[in-house]
Formats: C-alpha cells, sequence, structure tokens
C-alpha cells in the first residue's frame, strides 16, 4: 500500500507539474500600441501581423492594439515596454537616438536622397546591424522588430515656408532630440522639444507657431484645422521603427520568438506598401479640406543645416559613406 502511495503521488506530481511548466508558454495577450488611429499603416501592419500571429498558433498569440496614444506618447510607451507593461511599442527613431548613438545618424537633416535611398538602407545591412546593436544593447531593454515608413516631413504652419527667413520668429515643435532642436534653430527657426501628444492644443493656443510631420500624420491628428500651409521643406525622412519588451520576449519560445520575427519581416514590407497609398490619399484629403501645399527651396535649406551634419556627422564619418553609397 505504501509503494502504491508514492507510486500515486509521483505520478500526481507529474500530472501536476508538467501542464503548469508548458501552460506559460500556452496563452499569451500581445499589448501593442502606436500614437495613431486604427487603419493607419503603422497600426494596420502591426494588427495584420497579430492576425497572422493568432492563426499560426491556433489562438495561442493573440495581439491587443491600443492605438491613438491610449497609454500615451512615445516616450510612455517605452517605459511600459521596458517593464514588461507593453509588448509592441511603434517608435520614432528620434525616441531612440540618445540610447543607440548610430540610430542619430537617420536624425541627421537630409541625410538620405529620397525615400527610395532610406528604403534600400534600413532594408540592407546597415539596417539590420542597428536593429541588432538596439537588441543587443542591455540599456534599451527592448528587442528591435523592424523598420517603419514614416515618409518625408515637412513643415506646416499658417504661413507660407519657402526659405530659411520665412522661419525667422517661427517656434516649430521638433520631437525631443538635440539633433531635431537644433536643426530647426539652423533651419532659421526656434526648435521646441514637446510630447506628440501635446502639439494640437499648443498649436490652437499659440504656445507654437507651427510643427514639421508627414501628409498622414497631419491629417489623422487633424492638425489641418489648426495649421492651413504645409511647406516642402524635405528636412527629414527619418524611418521609424517597432519594437518589443525584452522582459516579455525572454518568456517566450525560440519557436514562438522565430515566429514574430518572421511576420515582423513581412509587417515591415506590408506597412510599405500601405504607406504609399495612405500618403497619396491623405494629400489629396488635405487639399480638399483647404491644405495648401507649397514648394519651398530644399537647397537653401540644405546647405544652413550643414553645421548640423558637420557637427554631428564627424564620429559616423564611416557610417555615412556607406549610407551614400548605397544604390
Amino acid at each position: 500500500m505504501l509503494r502504491r502511495h508514492f507510486i500515486g503521488t509521483a505520478a500526481l506530481a507529474s500530472v501536476l507539474c508538467t501542464p503548469v511548466a508548458s501552460f506559460a508558454q500556452q496563452k499569451m495577450v500581445i499589448k501593442a500600441s502606436d500614437v495613431h488611429p486604427l487603419g493607419y499603416p503603422t497600426v494596420e501592419a502591426v494588427v495584420r501581423m497579430g492576425h497572422k500571429l493568432e492563426k499560426a498558433t491556433n489562438g495561442r498569440l493573440t495581439l491587443q492594439m491600443y492605438p491613438q496614444m491610449q497609454l500615451g506618447g512615445e516616450k510612455e510607451m517605452i517605459e511600459q515596454a521596458q517593464v514588461g507593461a507593453l509588448q509592441i511599442a511603434r517608435i520614432s527613431v528620434g525616441a531612440l537616438g540618445p540610447v543607440i548613438d548610430e540610430l542619430n545618424v537617420f536624425n541627421m537633416p537630409f541625410i538620405f536622397r529620397d525615400e527610395a535611398h532610406m528604403r534600400k538602407v534600413i532594408d540592407g545591412p546597415i539596417g539590420n546591424e542597428l536593429l541588432e546593436k538596439i537588441s543587443t544593447n542591455p540599456s534599451t531593454r527592448l528587442i528591435a522588430l523592424g523598420w517603419m515608413d514614416a515618409g518625408t516631413r515637412n513643415v506646416y504652419s499658417n504661413k507660407p515656408v519657402t526659405k530659411p527667413a520665412d522661419l525667422k520668429g517661427m517656434k516649430v515643435r521638433m520631437m525631443g532630440n538635440p539633433i531635431f532642436v537644433e536643426t530647426m534653430n539652423a533651419m532659421g527657426g526656434n526648435g521646441v522639444a514637446m510630447g506628440f501628444n501635446e502639439l494640437y492644443s499648443a498649436m490652437q493656443t499659440g504656445v507654437v507657431d507651427g510643427a514639421e510631420n508627414n501628409e498622414p500624420t497631419v491629417l489623422a491628428q487633424n492638425h489641418y484645422q489648426v495649421a492651413k500651409i504645409y511647406s516642402l521643406t524635405g528636412h527629414l525622412i527619418i524611418p521609424e521603427m517597432f519594437v518589443f519588451s525584452k522582459v516579455s520576449w525572454d518568456k517566450l519560445s525560440k519557436d514562438d520568438q522565430a515566429l514574430i520575427k518572421k511576420y515582423s519581416r513581412e509587417a515591415q514590407m506590408e506597412q510599405r506598401s500601405l504607406w504609399d497609398d495612405k500618403t497619396a490619399k491623405a494629400t489629396e484629403e488635405l487639399k480638399a479640406k483647404g491644405v495648401q501645399f507649397v514648394p519651398a527651396d530644399k537647397q537653401a535649406f540644405f546647405t544652413a543645416t550643414q553645421p548640423v551634419r558637420d557637427k554631428y556627422g564627424a564620429k559616423y564619418a564611416g557610417l555615412l559613406k556607406r549610407i551614400q553609397d548605397t544604390k
């Protein structure tokens, strides 16, 4: 009887322990966040990625999207991802530049010839190396999943900005990275670092005179209601990225990690197609809402911002050459 009791206990322990060990790998709700609304290319690409994960794992991995700054701005999203309160965050390279120094190469004005050039760079060895640097740097506490397009950034306000002199005395919101503030200062304006979630009211109340961003963002955030002139300065072409909480990543099996990486690459390419379509439609819609698109002297702004490239680019000489040599 005693022997049977021990066998039964061992069997019971086995039954109890085995499912507990595997259960941790079974169900996971991946919380994702973005500052943009549902349907926006960066949001839609991650939502589609979630559908693929759910299908591939028979519902074991599901994704819940929190769009439109429901969980705060990019700074808040990064902080939540770092502690595992959020799994996927879509963030600007500008937000990580202070942590991964080489990313600041992408944050300098007029580094890319055009968007096609930028895509070649992020799709190739340079893009892969930078993703790896983010993932392996213990300070980030993030796993970099992939790149996303964010178009070309242009100045918008209630007056045309066609040359550096037009920006004199204007306070223009920039992302919170010294390079961006100095870029606007070099362009002739006064750069003001400010959270994206504060921007609409700041423009509405005159705290700032304008901002700079791409066409889909101006439309999606209703900024056209408070800024009617979109000047094609083209000063920044900054890729964005989506990252995964390292705390949460380390709890995933190798197979699940591989699956997420596979669908992340697909999301990178899908977002691009969605982006091009969205930009074309946003441009037409903004024009229909009364926004004037004004050409600008890009060469004048390029020349004006040379001191920024000289100051920040010197230590990246090798990387800059590789970017310039990318065809």
